[in-house]
C-alpha cells in the first residue's frame, strides 16, 4: 500500500513540474523552470524513497534530492527578489 502513495506523491510532482514548464515556455521567466527542476528532484526523491524502502529516510542519503531540491527554490527567489536590473518588476 506504501507504494502506491509513493507512486502518487511521485505522480503529483511530475505533474507539477510539467505545469511550470508550461508557464516557462508561455513566459520565458526562468523561475519557471528552477520550479519545474525542483519538482522533479522531489519525484526523483521519492523514487529513491520507495526503492530503498529505509524506515528513517532522514539518517540515509534519500534525502540529498529533497535538499537539493529546497536549495535550488531558496535561491531561485532570493535572485528573483534580489535582481537589480529592475526586470520583472513594476
Amino acid at each position: 500500500m506504501s507504494a502506491f502513495f509513493y507512486g502518487m506523491v511521485t505522480m503529483g510532482f511530475i505533474f507539477a513540474g510539467l505545469f511550470f514548464l508550461r508557464f516557462w515556455r508561455r513566459t520565458r521567466e526562468g523561475l519557471f523552470v528552477v520550479f519545474a527542476l525542483a519538482f522533479w528532484l522531489l519525484a526523483l526523491n521519492q523514487i529513491f524513497l520507495a526503492a530503498a524502502g529505509s524506515e528513517n529516510p532522514l539518517l540515509s542519503w534519500e534525502f540529498l534530492p529533497s535538499l537539493g531540491a529546497f536549495g535550488l527554490l531558496i535561491m531561485a527567489i532570493l535572485i528573483k527578489n534580489f535582481d537589480r536590473s529592475g526586470k520583472g518588476r513594476q
